[in-house]
C-alpha cells in the first residue's frame, strides 16, 4: 500500500510539472514572460527537466527575470543530467565559450554531454563538436570530420562548408579537391558566404 501511495504521489508530482511546463510555453507565447518563467520555475524545482531546459532559456535570453548566464547554465547542467539534448548542448556551449580549460572535470563533462547530444540528433552539437575537434590545441580530425559531416547531413551550411575545407586541405581524409568542390558548391547553394568566395577562387 505505501509502495502505491508513493507512485502515485510521484505520478501527481510529474502531471503537476507537466501542466506547469505547458502552462508556461502558453504563456510565453502570449508574451506573458513573467508568468511563464514563474511556471517552468515551479516544475524545474520539482525536477522535471523540459522546465529545467526553459528556465535555461529564460536566464540565458533574460525573458521574464534578469539575464544571467551562471544561472543558465545551471539550469542546462540540471537537464543535461536528466539527458535532455538541448540542455546538453546548450551546457557544453556555454561551459566550452565561457570557462577557463584548467577546470578539466566539468571540461570533459561539458564534451561528453555535447557528444551525447550529437549522437541524439542535435545538429548544432555535431557542428559545435566537429569545430573543437578540429581546433582543439591537439586536434582529432578524424572525429571531427565525423560530427562535421553528421551536421552536413542534417542540413547545417557551415560544417558543409567545414566539411569542403577538410577534403580540400586533407583534413581527417585523403586530400580530394573535386570532393572539396562537390561541397563547396552544396554549402554555396544553402547560402553559405564562405563556400561561395571560396568557389570564386
Amino acid at each position: 500500500l505505501e509502495e502505491a501511495a508513493f507512485q502515485l504521489q510521484q505520478i501527481f508530482r510529474i502531471d503537476i510539472s507537466i501542466a506547469l511546463n505547458i502552462l508556461g510555453i502558453e504563456s510565453m507565447r502570449a508574451g506573458h514572460y513573467r508568468i511563464a518563467y514563474a511556471c517552468f520555475k515551479l516544475a524545474a524545482d520539482r525536477g522535471y527537466s523540459k522546465a529545467q531546459f526553459n528556465v535555461g532559456l529564460c536566464y540565458e535570453h533574460g525573458r521574464g527575470t534578469e539575464k544571467d548566464l551562471e544561472k543558465a547554465a545551471f539550469y542546462y547542467y540540471q537537464a543535461a543530467s536528466s539527458c535532455h539534448p538541448m540542455a546538453q548542448y546548450r551546457y557544453a556551449r556555454y561551459f566550452l565559450c565561457h570557462r577557463p580549460e584548467n577546470e578539466w572535470g566539468r571540461h570533459q563533462k561539458a564534451v561528453t554531454f555535447l557528444e551525447q547530444a550529437a549522437m541524439a540528433g542535435i545538429t548544432e552539437a555535431q557542428a559545435c563538436l566537429g569545430v573543437f575537434y578540429m581546433r582543439g590545441l591537439q586536434p582529432k580530425e578524424k572525429r571531427g570530420l565525423k560530427y562535421l559531416l553528421l551536421a552536413a547531413k542534417n542540413g547545417d551550411a557551415q560544417s558543409r562548408y567545414h566539411v569542403g575545407v577538410c577534403y580540400e586541405k586533407g583534413l581527417g581524409v585523403q586530400q580530394n579537391l573535386a570532393e572539396a568542390m562537390r561541397h563547396y558548391r552544396q554549402s554555396a547553394a544553402a547560402g553559405n558566404r564562405n563556400s561561395r568566395e571560396r568557389l570564386r577562387v
